[in-house]
């Protein structure tokens, strides 16, 4: 088996606040990717005492335990699980109804020798390739989906969106928005290869249209995740001198994971 990962803040002078893990249990019989983007905050309060980075890093160590630990627990199960164990830390001490309560975008995909599930929750992707070459990726469309002018400020997303039926959801505080993921299980025999990708490496695609998800996954499999993120980031720097308007961050935080079996 191979496993490679990439993860890169967007801004030298602040935290990553992705979160990226491979487990492989002591068994050898099989094991999990789990990739968080943490949701970045506009300015203004949270309700919350923490960090985004001090979000992703416990919601993501406790999805990994339990993907790995507990490997009849479907991940609907173990994401809700993470989510609670999560919140349980800061219930005492912050405002977790608060619309920007520390939140994140999920990619899981576990694999045992008979099959591959998977997860996906928001804007981040996993891609998955057959024997055969096929690559086919596994995306939550909904924010995609909505129109732009519901998205024109983050007041009105927060308000009419944001974790709401209609809109699109995250993991933050309720347990209950893991049953909102896309997922699906797949027979062992029929995956050869995947990568997991925060919207940060997905911009390649997706913003910068360099190529298809077919073309993204063959630059993770023969250059590794480091040289999708550095095609990125050549990327964003051209932008940022052409000054294209309406692009977002200049710079996101990164990160890709790659597994062959």
């Amino acid at each position: 088996m191979r496993t490679e990962l990439a993860s890169e803040p967007g801004d030298a002078d602040r935290p990553n606040e992705d979160f990226a893990s491979v487990g492989l249990p002591a068994s050898g019989q099989g094991g999990s990717v789990v990739v968080l983007d943490g949701v970045t905050p506009p300015k203004g309060g949270t309700g919350c005492l923490h960090s985004v980075p001090w979000f992703t890093a416990r919601l993501g160590g406790a999805l990994t335990e339990l993907t790995v630990s507990l490997p009849d627990v479907p991940l609907v199960d173990a994401l809700s699980r993470a989510i609670a164990r999560t919140a349980e830390a800061h219930a005492s001490t912050c405002e977790l109804s608060h619309p920007r309560t520390p939140q994140a975008t999920v990619v899981v995909a576990r694999w045992s020798p008979a099959a591959v599930e998977y997860l996906v929750l928001s804007d981040s992707a996993l891609l998955v390739e057959s024997p055969d070459g096929v690559v086919t990726p596994f995306l939550d469309d909904r924010l995609a989906l909505l129109p732009r002018s519901a998205l024109a400020t983050d007041a009105l997303v927060d308000a009419t969106l944001r974790n709401k039926e209609g809109g699109f959801f995250t993991a933050a505080a309720d347990p209950s928005v893991a049953r909102r993921a896309v997922t699906g299980t797949l027979p062992r025999r029929e995956v050869r290869a995947l990568a997991a990708l925060t919207d940060g490496a997905t911009r390649w695609v997706e913003r910068f249209e360099e190529g298809d998800w077919t073309d993204c996954f063959h630059v993770v499999r023969k250059e590794g995740p480091q040289a999708l993120v550095d095609r990125v980031r050549t990327l964003e720097r051209m932008d940022s001198v052409r000054s294209f308007p309406g692009r977002g961050k200049a710079h996101d935080d990164a990160t890709a994971v790659y597994v062959e079996f």
